[in-house]
C-alpha cells in the first residue's frame, strides 16, 4: 500500500505485467505497419514512460512526437480538454499511431481526433496502454488496447495523482475504502464473545455481523439466499460456503460506510477465511485482525452449567456436551489461529476476569491496530 497526498492506492497491476502488455502491443502495431515508418504520438503528461518503453522495444524504424493536452482535475477527467503542445511537424500520408496511456471517458480523444481532422495523414490509429470500458462514452474505434480495466482511479507509470505518482514502475488502483477495522472476533463457548462484542461495536463504532443472526434473518424473511440456504439444511446437508459469503457481502453493503465490522461465528474454515479475505479485498479492505478470547476449559465449564440454571438452553446444562463443543471448538481454531498468525494477525486475549478488565485488554490490542 502507497499513500499519496491524502489518499491511499494498492497494487494492482505488476511491473511484470505492464511489461508484458507493452511488449504484446509492440509486435502487434509492428506487424500491421510492415514496413511503413509509422509516426507515434503520444499524449502528454501520462504517456511519456509507456511512449519511452514502447518504442525502445519497437523493432523497425519509426518516429516519434508529442503533444501535451490537460484533462485531468484530482480524481476526475474533466469536459474541458486544454490544447497546450499541438503538433508541429507536417504528418501529411502519413501512418499515425497515438499511443496513449489511458482512455477512459473518451473525451481526450475526441480532441486528438479533432486536432487531425484537417491533417491528411494516410491512416489514423489509436492504441491505448489501459481502457475503461465502463466509462467510455464516445464512439471512436480503438484500434489497439493493452488491458480493460474497471472504472477506479489508478497512478504509476506515468500516470498520476495531483502530480504524484507518474515514477512508481507498477500501477496502484485507489483504495476506496480509505479508514476501516475489521475484526474475527472468536473465543469458546462461554467466553463471553458476544458481550465483549456489543462493547467493541459502541466503543470503535463497528457493525456486528453475527452469523447466526444473519441466517436466521434471511430464513425468517425468506429472502433467495434464506431459502437456498433452507433448502440445504432441510435435507441435512451443510449450506455452500458460497451461500454464507453472499450473504455476508450483502451486510456488508447494506453498511457501506461504517468504520468497520465484527464478524462473529465465521470463519471457521481455511477455506472460509480465505473466502472472507477476498470479499473484503473487493470492497478495498482487509481482515485487520483475528481476536481470540482464551480462557481455561475448566472455568469456562463453571460459566456453562452456571448460565444453563436461567439460560434455559439444554446444551448449557450438560457438562458432557459443554465440553464437547469446547473440543470443536479448539479443533476449528487451531486451523484458523495457524491461517492468521501466519499473516501477523492473531491476537489472543485472556478472557478471564471482569467483564471490564477483559474489555480493557481487547481495546489495547485493537488500539495497536
Amino acid at each position: 500500500m502507497i499513500k499519496l497526498h491524502d489518499l491511499y492506492f494498492k497494487p494492482f497491476i505488476s511491473e511484470d505485467e505492464v511489461d508484458t502488455i507493452v511488449e504484446r502491443m509492440v509486435n502487434d502495431i509492428a506487424n500491421d505497419m510492415q514496413d511503413e515508418v509509422p509516426v507515434f504520438v503520444g499524449i502528454l503528461n501520462g504517456s511519456f514512460m509507456f511512449v519511452s518503453d514502447f518504442v525502445k522495444k519497437y523493432p523497425k524504424p519509426c518516429e516519434v512526437t508529442f503533444i501535451k493536452l490537460a484533462s485531468y482535475e484530482g480524481l476526475k477527467s474533466s469536459e474541458d480538454i486544454h490544447r497546450l503542445i499541438g503538433l508541429t511537424q507536417d504528418l501529411s500520408g502519413r501512418k499515425v499511431v497515438i499511443l496513449e496511456d489511458i482512455i477512459d471517458s473518451g473525451n481526450t480523444l475526441e480532441e486528438v481526433n479533432r486536432i487531425f481532422e484537417n491533417e491528411n495523414v494516410d491512416e489514423l490509429k489509436i492504441a491505448t496502454l489501459f481502457y475503461k470500458p465502463e466509462a467510455y462514452k464516445k464512439d471512436y474505434k480503438l484500434h489497439y488496447i493493452g488491458k480493460e480495466i474497471p472504472n477506479k482511479f489508478i497512478v504509476g507509470y506515468g500516470l498520476d495523482y495531483n502530480g504524484l505518482g507518474r515514477d512508481l514502475p507498477a500501477i496502484y488502483q485507489l483504495k476506496t475504502t480509505q479508514y476501516m477495522t475489521n475484526l474475527v472476533l472468536f473465543g469458546p463457548p462461554g467466553a463471553g464473545k458476544g458481550t465483549q462484542a456489543e462493547f467493541l461495536k459502541e466503543t470503535y463504532n463497528l457493525v456486528h455481523i453475527s452469523t447466526g443472526d444473519v441466517f436466521r434473518f434471511n430464513i425468517k424473511n425468506e429472502t433467495a439466499l434464506g431459502m437456498l440456504a433452507k433448502s440445504y439444511m432441510d435435507k441435512g446437508e451443510l449450506v455452500p460456503d458460497q451461500v454464507t459469503i453472499d450473504m455476508l457481502n450483502a451486510e456488508v453493503e447494506k453498511n457501506a460506510d461504517a468504520n468497520g465490522f465484527i464478524f462473529d461465528g465465521f470463519p471457521r474454515t481455511h477455506a472460509q477465511a480465505e473466502a472472507l479475505d477476498k470479499l473484503m479485498d473487493s470492497k478495498d479492505s482487509q481482515i485487520n485482525a483475528m481476536i481470540a478470547l482464551e480462557v481455561d476449559d475448566e472455568v469456562l465449564v463453571g460459566r456453562l452449567l452456571e448460565r444453563g440454571k436461567t439460560s434455559g438452553r439444554k446444551d448449557d446444562a450438560n457438562e458432557t456436551v459443554i465440553r464437547n463443543r469446547i473440543t470443536e471448538y479448539y479443533k476449528k481454531t487451531a486451523i484458523l489461529k495457524d491461517y492468521y498468525t501466519a499473516q501477523d494477525k492473531y491476537f489472543g486475549v485472556d478472557g478471564v476476569g471482569s467483564i471490564a478488565d477483559i474489555t480493557k485488554r481487547l481495546n489495547a490490542v485493537i488500539d495497536t491496530l
